[in-house]
């Protein structure tokens, strides 16, 4: 990792502090559960409507829509086109289960 120091003392790292949100997201497919990160006081909304292409989920797991478990992994590319709702998983108040 690279440290820089402008004139005033000020650091810059290639590092980009962010924060794990869990989340439940509905594609027209599937379901899936997994983590968003965010930058610390960054709102998952902001994190959603990057213009980028594809969205990062970790700790994924991809269900299909009568919920059965069709894939865990540890990484999915998501593309954002195919994002009906997301809902972060601390908001959740009755589970079915």
């Amino acid at each position: 990792m690279s440290l820089r120091f402008d004139e005033k003392g000020k650091f810059f790292t290639e590092f980009v502090s962010k924060e794990a949100v869990q989340v439940i997201i509905q594609t027209p497919t599937n379901h899936i559960s997994g983590n968003i990160h965010i930058r610390p006081n960054e709102r998952l909304r902001d994190a959603i409507n990057e213009a980028e292409i594809f969205l990062a989920v970790t700790d994924a797991t991809i269900y299909d829509l009568r919920q059965k478990e069709q894939y865990r992994c540890n990484f999915l590319a998501l593309n954002r086109e195919h994002i009906i709702w997301i809902l972060p998983y601390d908001q959740v108040i009755s589970d079915k289960g």
